[in-house]
């Protein structure tokens, strides 16, 4: 405890980040309030902003500042190819991969029963009702190699039987139990140059 709560505060709330404890936090409070508080402000600034203008994109779930993403709305992209990722982390790797021209559906999650989280949460309503409206002819799982992200590839491979579309898995360049947002570009590159069709 310092002798400012207001400090306490602050640190507390910097503890929400992932990876950061106690003592980084305060080493983060501690140089944004003594060396840096125009950083702190433009910090404090850019955040409250994010908080009131990113939501979801209407069709793929992503991060967007307007009602469609940026990638959504791009005539150029691929309308055939659906690539369904677990978050919108793993459509900053794909992206930064710059290998897939498709479009993407982001679950915000994978299935796990266990911690209540069935097809309705995962809007697979949403993602069903793009395969019916849209001129999709392959799906890309590209859940995290995970018991879970294979339970949930398993769950949208028979969605995408039932409408007759392909349904391919990007190869396992990527390690087990790895997560997609910390995979360098050329393995991913590797990975979905190497998909395989999914039974």
């Amino acid at each position: 405890m310092s002798s400012s709560p207001t400090l306490d505060q602050l640190v507390d709330a910097l503890t929400c980040l992932p990876g950061v404890g106690r003592k980084s936090a305060q080493r983060m409070a501690l140089y944004l309030i003594d060396k840096n508080r125009e950083g702190a402000q433009q910090l404090a600034d850019n955040l409250n902003h994010a908080l009131n203008k990113v939501g979801h994109c209407e069709l793929c779930r992503n991060f967007s500042d307007e009602a469609q993403c940026s990638i959504c709305s791009n005539p150029k992209r691929q309308n055939d190819l659906l690539c369904v990722v677990e978050t919108p982390a793993d459509v900053l790797a794909i992206e930064a991969a710059q290998s897939f021209q498709g479009r993407y559906f982001v679950l915000l999650g994978k299935l796990s029963p266990i911690d209540g989280i069935g097809p309705n949460e995962l809007g697979l309503d949403l993602l069903q009702q793009r395969l019916q409206d849209e001129p999709v002819t392959e799906i890309i799982l590209a859940t995290n190699p995970t018991v879970e992200g294979e339970i949930t590839a398993q769950y949208i491979a028979d969605l995408a039987q039932q409408q007759g579309i392909k349904t391919t898995r990007i190869a396992h360049g990527v390690p087990v139990g790895g997560e997609l947002e910390y995979i360098d570009s050329g393995t991913l590159s590797r990975a979905f140059a190497g998909r395989q069709s999914y039974s």
